[in-house]
């Protein structure tokens, strides 16, 4: 997983009221970790350290977050948190090339009668993680088209930047299908 990703904070201080800062580092690098590993048959997780180019991979997947915003009971006028994630999933093919750049928007609302403030807020970020699960559950190869990446030719091997430099070489870490990747997901 890329390192950003992994330790995701959003910190943010609402106008004249409280600063909240949510941490879905760790639980979004879980999330998708176990959703890569439900919808295909071989995940590797290639870190900064790894060469992608010695590995016979199909694809790699990287994900991000774009946006993440919330609201409080207090800005909505209502009794719930809610939270809006806009997450990026890129997948590039075995030569490094970018074959789909889909963003995942995502929902969730928790309801601070049941649990105090920062509970409901943190459990209205998870209710939009599993939002995102279940959208990339349902149209991940829909959108993405990644079975027609799956028993590609050997001839090349794949990179983890497109064309363009991101100028995150360093820190760039990828979630990668292995070879065996199931064409019938």
């Amino acid at each position: 997983m890329p390192a950003e990703f992994e330790m995701f904070v959003h910190e943010e201080k609402v106008y004249g009221k409280q600063e909240w800062s949510i941490n879905l580092g760790r639980s979004n690098a879980a999330l998708f970790e176990q959703l890569f590993g439900y919808m295909f048959s071989g995940v590797k997780l290639v870190g900064a350290n790894d060469d992608p180019q010695l590995m016979k991979l199909d694809a790699l997947i990287e994900p991000s977050i774009d946006a993440f915003e919330f609201s409080t009971p207090e800005q909505s006028n209502t009794d719930a948190f809610a939270v809006w994630i806009r997450y990026r999933i890129k997948v590039y093919d075995r030569e490094g090339k970018l074959v789909s750049n889909w963003p995942v928007s995502a929902y969730g609302k928790s309801q601070t009668t049941t649990l105090g403030k920062t509970e409901a807020l943190q459990r209205a970020a998870v209710l939009a993680m599993r939002d995102a699960a279940a959208l990339m559950i349902m149209r991940f190869d829909d959108v993405t088209r990644i079975s027609s990446l799956a028993g590609m030719s050997q001839e090349t091997t794949p990179t983890t930047e497109p064309q363009e430099n991101s100028g995150a070489e360093d820190e760039a870490q990828t979630t990668a299908l292995e070879e065996s990747a199931d064409e019938a997901s």
